[in-house]
């Protein structure tokens, strides 16, 4: 049976480009580097960023995206890392919990948000989305 995510892997056009992104801005912590990739960490994550020669920096359009969760004391200071960093916004907040949606260097589409699933879940029960069903009891 699966137990959980084990890790993401992003391909990157600019290996250093991304590894100083996540590093620096994000402050994911380095654990290892070879010529063509990084394993960076963050508590129940591990991400690998793979240098491959066929990614462009073209965002891809649809709601794929990855989440990282931050407290509600944080987020302002990380929005405003973000901003200073010149990342491109890609979506405005349209749920629950403050979120901000951002392009990292090889337009994958991120989004820090702050809250959980419990949260959402609350807060679709007072707004269900259109034909939303909720399969145990709250």
């Amino acid at each position: 049976m699966l137990t959980g995510l084990n890790h993401l892997t992003l391909a990157v056009s600019d290996l250093s480009r991304s590894l100083a992104f996540y590093r620096d801005v994000l402050q994911l912590r380095v654990e290892a580097t070879w010529d063509n990739g990084a394993y960076l960490a963050l508590p129940g994550l591990w991400l690998c960023l793979s240098l491959d020669s066929k990614r462009s920096a073209q965002a891809c359009g649809d709601y794929t995206h990855y989440a990282f969760s931050l407290s509600a004391a944080d987020f302002p200071v990380l929005v405003q890392r973000l901003k200073a960093a010149d990342v491109q916004q890609w979506r405005d907040n349209r749920s629950e919990g403050a979120s901000f949606y951002f392009l990292d260097p090889d337009g994958h589409q991120l989004e820090v948000h702050v809250g959980d699933l419990a949260s959402r879940l609350a807060a679709c029960r007072q707004k269900p989305y259109a034909g939303m069903r909720f399969y145990d009891a709250p």
